[in-house]
């Protein structure tokens, strides 16, 4: 790793200033004469719009603009945000209906925005508000996942939004049919509101000639595109800016309608308009996470396992609720939470230990690289390698003991694995590069988004690493179109490994260009320049410049183009990072109270470029899995109203709810990038879920309880087994 990182346990530069109220959040640096929007938002979950008057509300005090779907159309405005459209298993295109930028003729959802308020202050848009006309005709509202209902998008029967499919179901039903034994679960994912620490916002302002919208989001590119589209505008005309951004998580990667309202406004009223969500107007119109009721689910389908005929259908509803998305994971989360708890099942059902059962069903270490039923070729991977060490970590021989001393407590006492493996999304192309300042600082320009992962730290040390450049000295330049031409942003876990292998490639650009240049400095052919991490060196010459001082004396030079460098790499190939989790959960049955009071984790990250804040991911991914498993849960009545629109109704999990973390690593490098690493963002929250949900099956079987989903909050739990009881 002396080459490629040296793996050092550095902490976060930026966490100095994000400590000490330093931060540059979008709220903190709109401008001083800034308009502020508000938005009005449908009441009702499902309903024609009969009437929408805003004539009062224009009239009051300091009401700078109303706008509707009306005054967009007029204006022009492309009023569709067009999503991607999944292709049915016929092979014709799934549903592809309209999602307005405000609602026009019907609301489809409680929050939906219907109206945009400008005003001089927050409390003037939130009265005009108040004063606006809005008369409705309600519809029974469909908020089951099933097909059928009142039609909510015109011409989509059923209300079925595809019904997709990957695989040979025929071969796969023959080769049930010839087993000696099939086991079935249907679990329920339940869903979930991100809630990320900043809630969404932007500001847009308008010079008379170009637009700029900052916004707190994963990444500009992806929005410079939706607002040529939807505004009309050239490229050469928009600016989009991230600043510091206060957590994403998936769901601020998303295009939202204030993202375009807010800049038709601004560019209407000539003025800086923002906007800022509240916390239950976030809940309200977030994207939401999860929200499955599967048997499987794609990409790492059979996860581990040697597994290779497979099928998996997947139907998607639309509902009156809000619209769900990606969330930390995206997908693997789901996929291996459905699988490890049918392992578990299984386990239960064979008379076969849990661990044993994933030991059998294990791909062999000879079997790599490995094609999976999905199609996913999975370079390099030593499932029993990690999985001993997880049941060494998690003190397995010992359990027992822990189990006799929660019973003589009263207590009931379970432990559940999950083995996961995830894959790494997300463009695999990036682009790095590297300026050297007249300050005698560098940039290094990246196309990736940190939303608090500490981008800056790992950018800086790799490339300090990398070519001796002094890490104070290096500035991470992110999240500005207009300073960067292009990116693939953040998700997906692939930040890291895409943007350092830009940045390899940057630097060995960079030393080639300055060998020739040196060499006749110092006199030698170019063939006797070295570069060791630190400086150029020449056996025949006394002169031995650092990267600083090469840059520096080019600069004297008028040699320009020495000072700026940039490289575009594309990944080979995903990594698969992997690893055990190994859960212990503790229940009161008088109560149902459930805590999870032991926690081991062993992953096998290849190597690890920052270890600390490799570890701060999977900790910070364990608490919302965690989350979701134990405290979070969305509940909407009978009507589409959201019951859990404030902290008071919906429980994220506090420090008490967190057990200690034992985290160690067992690494084995991947083959498909130059660093052999593997992402770690997402692993905590995929491998988290089952092995909570797992460990509250056991303690809960022997007491009757076969069917155990999350959340495990105390009513539900109490139910559970008060039911089995009667049963």
């Amino acid at each position: 790793m002396e080459k490629f990182g040296k793996s050092q346990p550095i902490t976060r530069v930026e966490d100095q200033r994000f400590l000490t109220g330093q931060g540059r959040y979008v709220d903190d640096i709109v401008p001083d004469d800034a308009l502020v929007a508000y938005v009005f938002r449908s009441p009702v979950a499902h309903a024609t719009i009969d009437q929408l008057d805003v004539s009062d509300a224009i009239d009051m005090d300091g009401v700078a603009l109303i706008l509707t779907a009306q005054d967009l159309k007029d204006a022009g405005v492309s009023m569709d945000l067009v999503g991607a459209t999944v292709k049915n298993r016929d092979g014709t295109k799934g549903a592809s209906p309209a999602r307005p930028l405000l609602a026009d003729g019907k609301v489809r959802h409680v929050g939906e925005p219907i109206a945009v308020i400008v005003a001089d202050t927050l409390e003037q848009a939130k009265d005009a508000a108040e004063a606006i006309v809005f008369d409705f005709t309600e519809i029974t509202p469909h908020l089951d996942l099933a097909i059928g209902g009142e039609e909510i998008h015109e011409g989509v029967a059923g209300n079925l939004a595809f019904d997709w499919a990957m695989g040979d179901e025929a071969a796969v039903n023959a080769i049930f049919d010839r087993a000696a034994k099939t086991v079935s679960l249907e679990v329920g994912d339940n869903r979930v509101i991100v809630n990320s620490l900043e809630p969404r916002g932007c500001y847009a302002e308008w010079d008379g000639d170009r637009l700029h919208l900052s916004v707190n989001g994963q990444g500009v590119w992806n929005q410079k595109n939706r607002l040529q589209q939807i505004l009309q505008l050239p490229a050469e005309k928009i600016r989009v800016t991230n600043p510091d951004v206060g957590g994403g998580f998936g769901m601020k990667a998303m295009t939202y309608p204030e993202y375009y309202v807010v800049p038709v406004a601004a560019m209407t009223l000539g003025r800086p308009v923002r906007w800022m969500a509240d916390r239950t107007e976030s809940m309200l119109s977030d994207n939401a996470g999860r929200d499955f009721q599967t048997d499987l689910f794609a990409k790492v389908l059979m996860g581990t396992y040697d597994v290779q005929h497979a099928f998996l259908g997947v139907k998607g509803i639309y509902t009156n609720t809000t619209q769900v998305d990606a969330y930390r994971g995206a997908g693997r989360p789901e996929a291996i939470y459905v699988l490890e708890r049918l392992m578990d099942r299984a386990a239960r059902e064979l008379g076969v230990d849990p661990f044993e059962l994933r030991r059998i069903n294990f791909i062999p270490n000879a079997a790599f690289p490995y094609k999976s039923a999905t199609g996913e070729l999975y370079d390099v991977g030593d499932f029993h390698r990690v999985l001993d060490h997880a049941m060494q970590t998690a003190d397995m021989a010992n359990y027992a003991t822990r189990k006799a001393d929660s019973a003589a407590r009263g207590k009931l006492r379970g432990v559940g694995i999950c083995y996961y493996i995830e894959s790494i999304l997300g463009d695999p192309s990036e682009t790095a590069r590297v300026e050297f300042n007249d300050d005698g600082s560098v940039s290094i320009f990246v196309g990736t988004q940190s939303n608090g992962q500490g981008h800056e730290t790992v950018y800086a040390k790799f490339l300090s690493d990398q070519t001796g450049i002094p890490m104070d000295c290096i500035r991470v330049i992110q999240g500005d179109s207009d300073r960067i031409a292009k990116g693939g942003g953040t998700g997906g876990s692939r930040s890291v490994t895409t943007q350092n292998t830009a940045t390899l490639a940057t630097v060995s650009k960079m030393i080639d260009a300055f060998v020739p240049y040196l060499a006749d400095k110092m006199g030698v052919d170019p063939q006797e320049v070295s570069f060791d991490d630190e400086r150029f060196r020449a056996s025949a010459s006394n002169l031995s410049p650092t990267l600083i001082e090469a840059a520096e004396m080019a600069r004297a030079d008028g040699r320009e183009d020495l000072l700026v460098h940039e490289q575009t790499t594309t990944l080979p190939g995903r990594s698969y990072p992997n690893g055990a989790h190994i859960a212990e959960a503790e229940i009161d049955p008088e109560t149902g109270v459930t805590q999870v009071v032991k926690y081991s984790v062993v992953d096998d990250f290849g190597n690890l470029i920052n270890p600390l804040l490799a570890a701060g991911q999977v900790h910070g991914g364990i608490a919302q899995g965690l989350g979701q498993a134990i405290t979070e849960h969305v509940v909407y009545d009978e009507d589409g109203q959201l019951l859990t629109a404030t902290f008071m109704d919906y429980a994220m999990p506090r420090a008490k709810d967190m057990p200690m973390i034992n985290l160690e690593f067992e690494p084995v490098p991947s083959t498909a990038n130059l660093m052999g690493m593997k992402g770690c963002g997402e692993a905590g929250t995929v491998g988290a879920m089952a092995a909570v949900a797992n460990a509250v099956q056991d303690a809960l079987w022997d007491q009757g309880v076969r069917q155990a989903d999350m959340p495990f909050t105390p009513h539900r739990v109490w139910n559970m087994l008060n039911g089995a009881k009667d049963a």
